[in-house]
């Protein structure tokens, strides 16, 4: 049987062969049409790099501070060095005598009047308990109040090294980056008193609306290479630069709110103190209009220059201090509360205006939290103290404190809203 099976297997495999043959005679011919081409999603576009006002504030002020190692490594005798701290100590005694030339004030004048936030490291120096040191990095309302301070710094390191204050005087220092949009300055500064002179190493650097300043006490005839120390400064300010132009061409920055008028009939406690009106009353507009702003008020005039304007609600309720720019024309600024004037008005906090939702009388603390990433300030000659917070264009925000505003304790007195692009900056020579 062996054939027969074998006779059987050759007539399947040409029964299966022909009906694959067939098979393979009926299957359509493949489409030779081309798949097509999927289309590309389109690109989108970079964003143009920002290219206006470099108005840094809060945090960003960081971006400025160099390391304790490359401090450490430009100036002599560093002891112990503190922490980065939003804290800003003002001295603000004013007063002296006044150098020949005068341009050469503006090398002792205190940099941080003035400014609206700041960030502070601070270090002592070995074998001394009064010798220190510190790096401010200050910001002002604008660029413009900026550019005029470091133009008379300029003025005053081309001019001033030599001068006369009580006795000969002098500023060896260092001018780096001249002509460039980061400039910076260094060297050592002489004050020639009566009694003795004091020597100070000294460093300032500016991008935008900030300005660095340095200083250490210059004791035992120490030195410094000027021109490292300033190449330092103008390193990191043209790093903040940097920082700052891609934060802004990621995140740009948004237009200020034109103010909307409040009911000058409301209670004044429900008045909004902002950067940019206090109910009614609109900061930078003209004086007359802003007290014909709230009918029925009583308006009592300033007793002397640098004093504000007193409105006070027709029922006596409530008052503000309205303070005016140089020419007395413009509302700079609005003030409720406590503000270190002699016959201030006295009102209850609840019955004034506030400022994102903190009435006087409130805990600091709540401030902190409506206003984060500001400056604690004291200043030592009047024994006043303050937390502080500016916008990006100039808008600035004051709570005065019964104490160190670091203090849990602490509690607001007195609030103040300004334009402080409204300022003028100090003038010497």
């Amino acid at each position: 049987m062996p054939h027969a099976r074998s006779f059987t297997k050759l007539v399947l495999g040409l029964v299966t062969a022909g009906a694959l043959f067939g098979l393979s005679g009926c299957a359509p011919e493949p489409d030779s049409t081309p798949d097509p081409t999927p289309t590309a999603a389109p690109e989108t576009p970079e964003p143009a790099a920002y290219d206006g006002p470099l108005h840094f504030v809060g945090d960003e002020l960081d971006w400025f501070l160099p390391s304790e190692d490359e401090i450490r490594a430009l100036l002599p005798g560093i002891a112990e060095m503190s922490e980065p701290t939003s804290a800003l100590e003002q001295i603000s005694d004013g007063g002296g005598p006044v150098p020949v030339p005068s341009i050469c004030g503006a090398l002792s004048a205190e940099m941080s009047l003035g400014s609206v936030g700041a960030r502070t490291l601070t270090w002592t120096l070995e074998g001394s308990d009064s010798a220190v040191g510190r790096l401010h990095v200050l910001q002002l309302a604008d660029e413009a109040q900026v550019a005029a301070r470091m133009d008379q710094l300029r003025a005053a390191t081309e001019q001033c090294a030599s001068y006369v204050l009580e006795r000969e005087s002098g500023f060896d220092a260092e001018i780096v980056g001249d002509g460039d949009d980061v400039q910076a300055i260094a060297g050592t500064l002489t004050e020639g008193y009566v009694d003795g002179e004091w020597r100070y190493h000294k460093g300032y650097a500016s991008m935008g609306n900030v300005i660095v300043e340095l200083f250490q006490t210059g004791v035992d005839g120490s030195t410094i290479d000027a021109e490292a120390v300033a190449e330092m400064l103008r390193e990191h300010s043209g790093s903040a630069r940097d920082a700052l132009i891609g934060e802004l061409t990621a995140n740009p920055p948004t237009p200020s709110e034109t103010p909307t008028a409040a009911d000058p009939s409301a209670p004044w406690s429900a008045w909004e103190m902002s950067t940019a009106a206090v109910g009614p009353i609109v900061l930078g507009s003209d004086l007359d209009a802003a007290l014909a702003a709230v009918p029925g008020a009583r308006a009592v005039e300033p007793e002397w220059a640098g004093s504000p304007w007193w409105l006070t609600a027709t029922d006596g309720s409530a008052s503000v201090g309205i303070w005016t720019d140089e020419s007395g024309e413009r509302v700079a600024s609005v003030t409720v509360g406590v503000s270190n004037v002699y016959g201030e008005p006295v009102h209850p906090g609840g019955s004034l205006p506030s400022a994102g939702g903190v009435h006087v009388g409130d805990p600091v603390s709540a401030a902190i939290t409506a206003f984060p990433q500001g400056t604690f300030v004291t200043v030592v000659a009047s024994g006043e103290y303050f937390y502080e917070s500016a916008t990006r264009d100039g808008g600035f925000v004051r709570f005065r404190a019964d104490r160190d505003p670091a203090d849990p304790a602490a509690v607001v007195t007195g609030i103040g809203v300004e334009d402080a692009t409204l300022r003028v900056p100090p003038v010497f020579g």
